[in-house]
């Protein structure tokens, strides 16, 4: 979307996004009045020459979201992959992101926290606690957000604490595994100019799969933690916020279920396969994730004369454990490999920003500033099969008990490891020739440095294990300029057009992860990227009907991806520079507020991202120019609408629906035809309801949801690769109907 209809649910749960009593949010307050900070400065959305949607997170937490993962069907052009465990899932803009399980490749589209940089892709969907709004720019935002914004970036801000001593508390349950959520914040005034926000979480949810081999479900999780904000202004010129943030997360997920029938004897060893409506897994080692991060981060801003001085200095620590079926069966069988993984990774990153700010109003406004950044990630992977062979083969399934059974056991571990380091400059200004007259330009400089290293040891090799390899050692550098370009019209005081040229990069990588051979040690060159957009923003009849649109035209060389690749037997993905793509697409929002207490909300994206010359490495078969990339679904749209009834009374009544559709798209980005059309996601769309009793001055809320309300069912990710040629797929939760209530005290 391009803001408005995001807004629309931004605006549609005042009650939940007061965390102390208050009358009823002012009518006065209208969609095109939303400030946000996409070009580091606080600006109304609707003079930002940018595609940007805003998200209340109270939005998403009304939705039974708890991560990026549910911000996908309130943004029409935001895609989520899914994967088996949460270091490897992805992000994607207008059908363009980067999917890879190396340790040396960043992610296309920028996390960033309260200012802060995240440098694994992992750590961006955790739990979203107290989240004032997420904001999301698409296409290229190198300029002022640096070299992993080749595709967008999605802005995170935080709620700041109050005044007054107060908070809220909220607890949930919702059907589907048996879900509990807690969590609650509290804003303590600690002098007369310091305040203060410390906040709490816990969740726990049993999964919404069965598996068959422990009668237990999977899919679910554990997650707590808690977060503490300080903003102090010892002088009128200086502000100084501090935070700091500790989480835990243990996820049985996400089980990949087998939703075809395999070609070999594995097929007795499954649950019946039913494609995305298979919820049965028969697996003896629970494919899970346990993590645990912090992170320290303070924020200075100076005021010197008309200019504000920003410094963000933050350290992050991010640990992950990653352990992994990947056999998909009970037990070991004659000819069929038992292979479990363990992986523990950690890894931390230390980053400055500086930035200087002009004032607005002028002939001239700009933001100048420098960024460094060092992020440092080792891992220890381990793999171990159980093969086992019987003389003369079976013809029924056999397990490796049997008697006369021959077992191998092959393992292997490898450590392996990489450090990025990232200094730049950067500037970006506006130029206000007349008062409905302006030119945008901006410019950045960058220069990485990349180490890696590797090595493995294998006692003995066997399916997906390589031998022995190592040490290797690898190191490259690049240097970039990109920059930003355009101009901004009001042709009416209600209505603006932007026209607006970025220029995007994305650093160099290597392919470094378990099974590394020699044939895979080159360096990744860097991605760039060329953007063409053009956009009207109107805001009408006051500001109650907001109609946002937008059409751009993308092209990405050297594209960074991954393709699918066997090696040692077992199905892995090879991340190279797959040559040259592009993506051309609109979105149009509409928002209207007829009455105060009445919003109703629309977007619709339409998105054409493939290949335009693709690039295959040695050895790997080339995909055909045209070929839609993954996770770029043609269309996508969503409907809300929200009303308060207003009684007169102590209570009043909420009702809410959403609505989300979304075209079939590709999971797996493959040179095969057959493998593509079996890997393709069905269309589906997904409506939830939510009524609720709010006291009038918002003290307490209850509130009922019904989330997919027909009961659609839909897979989140299909890859081959499974057993006997069988085809493997993640359910997510939103693929059932479920059932929850939600209760809230602010005081």
């Amino acid at each position: 979307m391009t803001g408005a209809a995001t807004l629309a649910m931004l605006l549609a749960t005042p009650a939940m996004a007061q965390d102390a009593p208050t009358a009823a949010p002012a009518a006065a307050s209208e969609p095109g009045d939303i400030i946000v900070t996409a070009q580091k400065r606080s600006q109304r959305l609707q003079e930002v020459p940018v595609a940007v949607s805003v998200i209340s997170g109270d939005t998403i937490a009304a939705q039974g979201g708890v991560n990026l993962e549910s911000a996908q069907y309130l943004v029409p052009t935001l895609n989520f992959r899914k994967s088996g465990t949460s270091i490897n899932q992805s992000l994607f803009l207008r059908g363009v992101g980067t999917s890879t399980f190396s340790i040396a490749g960043e992610p296309s589209i920028s996390t960033v926290v309260d200012g802060v940089v995240y440098s694994r892709a992992g750590e961006a969907f955790s739990d979203l606690i107290d989240i004032d709004r997420i904001e999301v720019l698409r296409g290229p935002q190198g300029t002022l957000f640096g070299k992993n914004a080749s595709a967008g970036v999605i802005n995170i801000v935080t709620k700041r604490p109050g005044n007054e001593l107060g908070g809220f508390f909220e607890g949930s349950y919702f059907s589907g595994g048996n879900e509990y959520r807690a969590r609650g914040a509290v804003d303590v005034p600690l002098g007369e100019n310091i305040k203060s926000r410390f906040t709490g979480f816990y969740g726990n949810y049993d999964g919404n799969i069965r598996n068959l081999a422990t009668g237990n479900r999977v899919n679910g999780y554990e997650h707590y933690g808690f977060r503490g904000l300080i903003v102090a202004e010892p002088t009128p010129d200086l502000m100084l916020t501090l935070i700091g943030d500790y989480r835990e997360s243990h996820d049985d997920c996400c089980a990949e279920l087998i939703g075809t029938l395999p070609t070999n004897l594995a097929a007795g060893a499954l649950p019946t396969p039913r494609g995305d409506r298979t919820r049965e897994v028969n697996q003896n080692l629970v494919t899970s994730t346990n993590e645990k991060s912090w992170g320290l981060s303070l924020q200075g801003d100076l005021s010197v004369g008309t200019h504000t001085i920003t410094s963000i200095t933050a350290y992050r620590r991010y640990d992950n454990e990653e352990i992994r079926d990947g056999d998909w069966v009970d037990r070991a069988y004659v000819g069929i490999t038992q292979l479990h993984d363990f992986g523990p990774q950690t890894g931390d990153t230390f980053s400055q920003e500086l930035r200087l700010t002009s004032p607005t109003g002028q002939l001239f406004e700009y933001v100048l500033g420098g960024y460094y950044s060092h992020a440092f990630t080792q891992r220890t992977f381990a793999r171990f099969d159980t093969v086992c062979t019987l003389t003369p083969t079976p013809a029924t399934l056999t397990p490796c008990t049997a008697p006369g059974a021959v077992v191998t056991m092959p393992n292997g571990s490898a450590t392996f490891g990489s450090a990025f380091d990232n200094v730049a400059v950067f500037g970006q200004a506006t130029l206000n020739l007349t008062a409905r007259f302006r030119l945008i330009g901006g410019i950045r400089y960058t220069h990485d440095d990349l180490s890696v290293f590797h090595s493995r040891v294998t006692p003995l090799s066997g399916p997906g294990i390589q031998p022995s390899f190592g040490p290797f050692n690898g190191k490259t550098k690049s240097d970039n300029v990109s920059g930003k370009a355009g101009f901004q019209f009001d042709i009416v005081k209600e209505s603006t057009f932007y026209a607006t040229y970025a220029r995007g990069y994305k650093g160099p990588a290597y392919n470094v992860f378990y099974n590394l051979t020699a044939t895979g040690t080159n360096v990744i060159e860097p991605e760039t990227s060329n953007s063409y957009e053009i956009g009207l923003k109107n805001s009408l009849d006051g500001g109650r009907l907001v109609i946002n649109l937008a059409a751009y035209y993308a092209t990405y060389n050297n594209f960074q991806a991954n393709n699918p690749d066997v090696v040692a037997g077992v199905l892995v993905t090879r991340f190279t520079n797959a040559g040259n793509i592009s993506t051309r697409g609109f979105e149009a929002d509409v928002l209207w507020r007829p009455v105060s207490d009445l919003n109703i909300s629309g977007g619709l994206a339409y998105t054409d991202a493939h290949v335009d010359q693709f690039r295959a490495p040695l050895g790997a078969a080339v995909i055909p120019s045209g070929t839609t990339l993954g996770y770029a679904p043609r269309f996508k749209g969503s409907l809300g609408i929200n009303y308060r009834y207003r009684t007169g009374m102590p209570v009043d009544f909420e009702f809410g629906a959403q609505g989300s559709y979304q075209s079939s798209q590709l999971s797996q980005f493959d040179a095969s035809a057959a493998v593509r059309a079996a890997t393709t996601i069905k269309p589906y769309g997904l409506i939830d309801l939510t009524a609720a009793i709010v006291d009038s001055h918002d003290h307490y809320r209850l509130m009922f949801q019904i989330k997919n309300l027909l009961d659609t069912s839909f897979a989140s990710s299909i890859t081959s690769g499974g057993p006997g040629g069988s085809y493997r797929y993640i359910i997510p939760r939103e693929a059932d109907r479920y059932f929850g209530i939600t209760g809230r005290v602010n005081f």
